[in-house]
């Protein structure tokens, strides 16, 4: 019985802790896509796909050691999000 109760505390748990980063920054004061690419590029990063997923910049592609990367970045700083 008791694992039973548990049990929607632990969906609940593991839920969180596969959610997507947020940014909440104004639009305006975002760095446009292509400074945003140029500057990941620059890193290493070969990118496939650009889009924004809750408020941040997402890219799909490969890192400099060519393997396979799906990352969310802060769009005003450019940093990984959180």
């Amino acid at each position: 019985m008791k694992s039973l109760l548990l049990l929607p505390i632990i969906i609940a748990m593991s839920t969180a802790a596969m959610a997507e980063p947020t940014c909440h920054a104004p639009k305006d004061k975002w760095m446009t896509q292509t400074s945003f690419k140029q500057n990941m590029e620059t890193q290493g990063y070969k990118i496939k796909t650009l889009k924004v997923t809750n408020g941040c910049y997402e890219i799909y592609g490969h890192d400099k050691a060519g393997k396979r990367v799906e990352m969310s970045f802060d769009p005003v700083t450019g940093d990984l999000a959180k």
